[in-house]
């Protein structure tokens, strides 16, 4: 037996930790920019409001009803995360970390009457020693324990715990899942199962495997089998180790203000060297080269508009911060035009290897290839062992939140000592 225990509103839940102004009322999370809803409480979703809305066109409503808005804190949210998921290994031993707000446990030791008491007593000491609220489904397969946390979130009679544990309960959530709401089953993917008249989670379990072999891919086969109780999705499979290599990464923002500075964007590209090597060196996987584009603000026609990008190839393909930051520099300074002000930027790699089986430059160094690779590797160990990804980073470099939008966003309360909540005695 599988479970998955899923953070309930996880962004709002860590505001209400330390915030507890904010339990009972609607609430808002916004992305990078204040631009759009990432998360929302449950009052907030009564209201009509939903996860993508832009800000600036409910801002009207959110001022009548008196949501709470606040701009992402994703340091918060990554200090609490970690905090959750020691809590949870504490009890259920290994776990298999899926999400910042979601994790698989193994509940293969334990019976399905003990499974259920051991979830309900995780989730008590998760919300007794982190303060967030979660919901555990048990499944004897990855995608069942997925259906069945959606239903230990949903009804409360559940005490936030739901377990598939028979034929009879496993037709009968299947029966209540729309097909869209299956793990693996996206939109354009829910509009092809209609034409063949699958809308709900059991007529996709009921088919044959000959046409649901007709219908979907290798993925979709082994969706097909989770519902139907066969486990086929394992850790390897859900990090995509057997499934095509990603073939793109990029990075970009839009700026909080119109940049006109040549060294103000130079560090900004830098940033963005920064976070996408990070991101290379965890999926291993090396560019061969990269895009680097800027652009004007188009939606302020009475401002001089510009945009370019520009490429450049690597020697050899490479994760390297450094070289990765030094050819971005190149490419930003054959496109840059002074006498505008630009409001998005980023580094686009398209040209994806795996970097332990890529094929290196005869004319580079290997021994200096090898010193890199382990400063790197010394960089992201420290930087990982911080409560920030940016202790160690390389001179050129902008600060990510003084190049966007957060104008709601709270003190980071668990992770920088000036933010730290004072309790006064005043008054007693």
């Amino acid at each position: 037996m599988y479970g998955l225990i899923d953070c309930n509103n996880f962004f709002v839940s860590c505001e209400r930790v330390f915030d507890p102004r904010l339990r009972g009322v609607p609430v808002l999370v916004l992305t990078n920019n204040d631009g759009c809803v990432c998360a929302l409480s449950n009052e907030a979703k009564a209201l009509g409001l939903r996860r993508g809305d832009p800000y600036y066109q409910i801002k009207e409503l959110c001022d009548r009803h008196g949501v709470r808005v606040l701009s992402g804190n994703h340091r918060l949210y990554g200090d609490l995360s970690s905090r959750v998921m020691a809590t949870i290994a504490s009890i259920a031993g290994d776990i298999e970390i899926f999400s910042v707000d979601e994790c698989f446990i193994d509940f293969d030791r334990w019976t399905a009457d003990d499974a259920v008491e051991a979830g309900r007593e995780i989730v008590r000491r998760v919300r007794r020693d982190t303060g967030i609220p979660t919901s555990l489904g048990i499944g004897p397969t990855r995608t069942l324990a997925k259906v069945a946390a959606r239903f230990a979130k949903k009804y409360p009679a559940y005490r936030c715990v739901c377990a598939i544990d028979n034929e009879t309960r496993r037709r009968r959530a299947l029966e209540l899942t729309p097909a869209g709401d299956v793990w693996g089953i996206g939109r354009k993917l829910v509009r092809r199962l209609a034409a063949y008249g699958i809308t709900r989670a059991i007529d996709l379990a009921d088919r044959s495997r000959e046409d649901i072999g007709k219908i979907l891919n290798v993925c979709g086969m082994r969706t097909w089998e989770e519902l139907n109780g066969i486990p086929c999705i394992d850790a390897e499979t859900i990090d995509g180790a057997d499934g095509p290599p990603q073939k793109q990464i990029c990075c970009t923002r839009s700026f909080a203000a119109n940049i006109t500075d040549r060294k103000q964007l130079a560090d900004a590209i830098s940033l963005f060297a920064t976070i996408i090597t990070r991101r290379m060196r965890e999926r291993h996987a090396a560019a061969a080269g990269l895009s680097v584009f800027i652009h004007t603000n188009s939606h302020r026609p009475d401002l001089p508009q510009y945009c370019n990008s520009a490429y450049r190839p690597l020697p050899e393909p490479t994760n390297d911060t450094m070289l990765i930051a030094a050819a971005a520099q190149e490419a930003l300074q054959a496109i840059f035009r002074d006498g505008y002000g630009y409001k998005r930027a980023g580094i686009v790699i398209s040209d994806l290897c795996d970097d332990r089986r890529m094929q290196p430059s005869l004319f580079t160094d290997g021994a200096d290839r090898e010193r890199r690779r382990r400063l790197m590797a010394a960089v992201d160990r420290i930087n990982a062992s911080s409560l920030s990804h940016d202790n160690v980073h390389i001179a050129s470099y902008m600060p990510l939140e003084s190049c966007v939008r957060c104008e709601h966003r709270s003190p980071d309360y668990s992770t920088r000592l000036t933010d730290i909540i004072q309790v006064s005695n005043h008054g007693l």
